[in-house]
Formats: C-alpha cells, sequence, structure tokens
C-alpha cells in the first residue's frame, strides 16, 4: 500500500502528523509530495516533483490545507483523490474569524475554496458528521463522498504524567486561539463567578479577540486568572497534567457545532477531566457524565456551576478522567484513526 500525500500541507500541523504518522504504523509507504514555495512557484515545484513519482503510489492525499491541491492533483493524475478537507475555509473565515463580510467578493473566494475541490475528489474527509452535514447543506455535494475520521492526538507530545502545580488552587485549564469559536469571555465571566471559590484559571492563548478578552478582565477586577503567551504545541501536556480541571469551547457559532477540537483530544490522552459545551459533534463521540462532563453553550452561570460541581466531587473527576482516557486509548489514538482511513481508502482489504 502506498499513497502520496501531496500538496503545499505543513508537515507539523498536528492533523497531518497524526494521519501520517497513523498510516505509517499500520504499514502504509507514505511517499511525501509537497512544496514550500511561496505563489504560483509551488505549483510548478509540485509538478516537477510529482512527475518523478508519478508510477510510485496508488492514492493521492491532499494533506490540509489542500483544496488547491486537489484542483493540481485532478491534471495530474487519474487515480483516485482522497482530499482531507478538515474544515471549511468559508465558515471558519467569514463566520468564525470575520475576516469578511458574507455577502462581499471576498467570501464568494472561500465558497468556491471549498466546493471547487469537494466537487473534483473522489472521497473527502472531515471531524464530524455535523461538519459533514454543514457541507452537504452548504455547497451541494453528494453525502455518499463524505467519511468521517476524527481528530485524535498524538500520544508522543500527549500522555499523563506527574506535574508540579504552580498553585494551591483547584487548577482549570485552557489552551487555545481567541476566537469566536472557543468563547473564552464566558470563561472568563465564570471565572468572576468563582472568585471566592480557591480556584484559579490558566489560559494559554492568542488570538483575534485577545484584547476585548484582556480588557473583560480588567472591567470585571479579576484576580483569579493567568493569561500566558502561546506555548508551543509539543510542550502543552505539563501544562495539562498540572490541572485538576481542562476546558473545551463554549462559543455559540455555527463552527461551534459542528467541530471537537484537538485540545479535547489531548485532555483525553492526558487522563483529564474535561468541562465542554454540550454540541450536536462532541454528542457524537462522547456521553454527558461519562467521559466529560457538558454545560450549555454561551452560558458562564452553567458553566462556573459544571466547575464548582467537579472541583466538589474528586470521585466524579477521577471517573470522568479514567473513562475519557480509556475511550480515547480504544478509538482516538493515531494508529486506530489511520486504520479506520485505511478502511475508507481500500474498503475491501
Amino acid at each position: 500500500m502506498k499513497i502520496c500525500y501531496f500538496g503545499k500541507y505543513n508537515p507539523q500541523y498536528s492533523r497531518n502528523r497524526i494521519i501520517i504518522g497513523g498510516l505509517k504504523e499500520n504499514g502504509v509507504e507514505i511517499i511525501e509530495c509537497r512544496s514550500d514555495l511561496p505563489g504560483i512557484a509551488k505549483y510548478f515545484d509540485l509538478i516537477k516533483k510529482h512527475w518523478k513519482i508519478r508510477n510510485d503510489y496508488e492514492v493521492i492525499i491532499a494533506g490540509f490545507p489542500g483544496n488547491q491541491a486537489v484542483v493540481l492533483a485532478k491534471f495530474l493524475t487519474k487515480k483516485p483523490i482522497i482530499f482531507d478537507a478538515f474544515l471549511s475555509f468559508y465558515d471558519s473565515m467569514v463566520f468564525d474569524r470575520q475576516v469578511c463580510r458574507p455577502n462581499g467578493l471576498k467570501a464568494k473566494y472561500f465558497w468556491l475554496l471549498d466546493w471547487l475541490p469537494c466537487q473534483l475528489a473522489d472521497k473527502i474527509l472531515l471531524d464530524t458528521n455535523s461538519h459533514i452535514n454543514y457541507f452537504i447543506k452548504t455547497f451541494k455535494i453528494k453525502r455518499a463522498k463524505f467519511y468521517r475520521v476524527p481528530v485524535g492526538t498524538e500520544e508522543l507530545f500527549f500522555y499523563p504524567e506527574d506535574s508540579a502545580k504552580i498553585t494551591d488552587s483547584f487548577l482549570v485549564h485552557f489552551h487555545g486561539y481567541f476566537l469566536p469559536l472557543h468563547g473564552i469571555e464566558y470563561i472568563i465571566r465564570a471565572a468572576k463567578i468563582l472568585e471566592k471559590e480557591n480556584i484559579r484559571f490558566n489560559i494559554i492563548g492568542r488570538g483575534k479577540k485577545y484584547e476585548a478578552v484582556i480588557k473583560l478582565a480588567g472591567e470585571l477586577k479579576l484576580n483569579n486568572v493567568n493569561f500566558i503567551n502561546p506555548v508551543p504545541y509539543e510542550k502543552l501536556r505539563p501544562y495539562i497534567n498540572q490541572a485538576d480541571l481542562c476546558l473545551g469551547i463554549f462559543g455559540h457559532t455555527a463552527k461551534t457545532k459542528m467541530v471537537v477540537p484537538n485540545k479535547i483530544y489531548e485532555y483525553l490522552a492526558c487522563q483529564k477531566p474535561i468541562i465542554t459545551a454540550d454540541t450536536p459533534a462532541i454528542g457524537e463521540f462522547f456521553k454527558n457524565g461519562d467521559e466529560l462532563v457538558l454545560c450549555r453553550p454561551a452560558d458562564s452561570d452553567d458553566l462556573a456551576q459544571k466547575i464548582l460541581a467537579l472541583k466538589n466531587n474528586p470521585a466524579l473527576r477521577e471517573k470522568i478522567a479514567v473513562n475519557g482516557f480509556n475511550l480515547y486509548q480504544k478509538k482516538f489514538r493515531s494508529q486506530i484513526i489511520a486504520a479506520d482511513l485505511i478502511n475508507i481508502i481500500w474498503p475491501t482489504q
């Protein structure tokens, strides 16, 4: 079994590392055909590199982000093309990051950037059925093309270990971009509600809403939140493992309902109890009160209540952490995710 991993994808991005590493663990030979050149030069570079290996593989995977790579691959090969869409640029850029107006020319470009490779690819990978339903409805793509491949995480970087706490307080951890998806402002307001409960929050990251969040924290006169600069992916583990509780996403955007973010799997792999918003995507994989605890999206009061309830119930925290870790070991390790992908690519093998 030989696969050509193709495009201008970042080999260090977790989605690509998890899939490539997992495929290799399952005995698949990966031939990487990628370019780091800017602009139009990358296409000529990919054409040249592909020509040398054009007869050496059976299937091509356009690694994330692979939207433009799919279009090029369609001209270069008659072999099956797998498009790891992973997310919608149209939804992410227009509605989540809000970089342009929904009815503007740039928004139409992002719509086309999702639609065209979906039309051209033989199979499309997304992380949740909720995400698949969005693509079907928004881009009018046939359901038969779509396959669910969860995010997972890398056992090399995320696993349980003893980490010295920086505080004697009950420590709550969050890491991620300051975007509407994550709803960090609801974490901040929950922290205010809990300021007399000996609970401290570590919030790691930066992003579009960072200044607004810092302003809100100042207005609330918070003294129980530590804002920490972004930490490299491979160095997040000690921060997670020193926490008593970890937080997922809490926004009220369409994307919040469609994704299970990397951090959820990272927390599971570190055997930590988790609170995150109750969404259709989360419900595809997890049960409330078993592998994690769910709260209402965009609801600081409910989030605060759930945090306090877990703080006061160590046995429940332990149960959720162990159940979540066991589920991760069973379904979300990279080797298992890649084994399911192999069955998608070669269903008769």
